[in-house]
């Protein structure tokens, strides 16, 4: 298998597009637009990625940002080997040279500095200068970068520039509408409808607690988590409690009332 081959998505993720943001997607696509997916944690916007990639049979390489990763760890570095040193291309070179499209989970995670690096390749030159190789990688035709990252969730400090936020189309993401998040909860996690809508209605209440004791709402991943739990013949209480009131705060009160709107639906 080639380098580029194990970034290849064979079976198809599951995704229910809930407006058009898979038509855009593609027409975006088509002309190499840089993509930016901007919304909550665990609403989608990572397995929407994986959907179009698929769809599109392009290579798919992930880099989960963080404020430790270096400009370095995207494009690539000397590496010392039994033969001396050697160059080992970053995700961002590699996805360049073989035309896979990039995908920088949360990227306002990673330090402004070190995203600066994407810039030559999210305008007309569409090139990646190596400066300690001395290379420039002119960028496949095939290749597109994506960037995703939860506005409600930034401080200033943690922001993107303006100079990077402007050289990328936009797409937002939310929590879908009560049907459609039911229909996926019971698909991922193979509980019984009801029960997926029950779930459904819990985060919904969640939500409104935004900004009043919570910082984000209950995402449709932990209720997939919990709707698993279920699924597995754990009872809904213990399951809500390990899979959503417990990971989302530690603060009493919040705690009990998130486990009072639990019980609303799910009787002991």
């Amino acid at each position: 298998m080639s380098s580029i081959e194990q970034y290849r998505i064979t079976k198809e993720p599951y995704y229910r597009a809930v407006a058009d943001e898979v038509a855009l997607y593609e027409a975006a696509y088509s002309v190499r637009m840089p993509m930016m997916l901007k919304g909550p944690t665990g609403c989608g916007k990572t397995r929407f990625v994986e959907y179009m990639a698929w769809k599109l049979s392009k290579p798919l390489i992930t880099v989960a940002c963080n404020e430790d990763m270096t400009a370095s760890d995207l494009v690539g570095r000397f590496l010392l080997s039994a033969q001396g040193t050697e160059w080992q291309d970053g995700p961002l070179a590699i996805g360049a040279r073989h035309g896979a499209i990039v995908y920088l989970d949360e990227v306002v995670e990673a330090r402004q500095d070190t995203t600066v690096v994407i810039h030559p390749l999210t305008d007309n030159r569409r090139v990646l200068p190596l400066e300690k190789k001395g290379e420039l990688v002119n960028a496949h035709p095939d290749f597109q970068i994506v960037i995703s990252y939860n506005p409600g969730y930034q401080s200033l400090m943690k922001d993107l520039k303006q100079s990077t936020k402007q050289r990328f189309g936009g797409l937002d993401f939310t929590y879908p509408e009560h049907d459609i998040e039911t229909e996926i909860v019971a698909h991922e996690s193979c509980v019984a409808a009801d029960i997926a809508g029950k779930l459904v209605s819990i985060a919904e209440r969640s939500r409104n607690l935004k900004g009043h004791g919570l910082d984000e709402g209950l995402s449709t991943r932990m209720l997939i988590y919990a709707g698993s739990l279920i699924a597995k013949g754990v009872k809904p209480l213990p399951a809500c409690r390990v899979a959503l009131v417990r990971p989302i705060t530690d603060d009493p009160d919040m705690r009990d009332a998130l486990d009072a709107a639990v019980g609303t639906f799910f009787s002991a």
